[in-house]
């Protein structure tokens, strides 16, 4: 192989590998309720919606807590279950070690919260099988926390602009 070519090879894979690093940065999701009057909130993303279409950052650490409230339901509380990334753990080793600790899990394209049978339902694929998860007490508790602390925010924020 002569040596421009060789050159131009390794610099187009090089620039592959830090598109291929960007792109794990975020993940695309759309969360839905099956009841029309269902408001989904996540952590970070105030939507009040029945149906929640966003993109979010990988993480390695964190949790994506949220909250359905449904009329005169006790609201349900939770962290969406994600999903562990094994190709960007190969690309972070051969390319760029530190990144593994910010893009080795991700959202699931699709999730389903389901408030009155208290499940968490997931897929990869539009169409595909769902996965049911039930989020544990000890999760609610935490989402429940945060946003409760969320609220106390918005509340003395908007009493110290006025």
């Amino acid at each position: 192989m002569s040596r421009p070519l060789a050159r131009k090879l390794r610099q187009a894979s090089g620039s592959l590998a830090i598109l291929a690093l960007l792109a794990g940065c975020s993940a695309h999701t759309t969360i839905s309720s099956p009841s029309e009057t269902a408001r989904i909130n996540l952590k970070d993303v105030t939507r009040d919606q029945s149906t929640v279409q966003e993109t979010l950052p990988t993480t390695s650490f964190g949790n994506y807590e949220f909250e359905v409230v449904d009329d005169n339901k006790m609201p349900m509380y939770g962290i969406l279950p994600l999903k562990f990334n094994g190709g960007y753990l190969a690309l972070d080793i051969l390319f760029f070690a530190p990144a593994a600790f910010f893009n080795l899990r991700e959202v699931h394209p699709y999730y389903e919260i389901d408030h009155d049978e208290g499940v968490v339902r997931y897929r990869d694929e539009k169409g595909g099988e769902w996965t049911t998860y039930t989020p544990t007490v000890e999760e609610a508790e935490r989402a429940r926390k945060y946003f409760a602390a969320h609220r106390d925010d918005v509340i003395s924020q908007s009493s110290t602009q006025q």
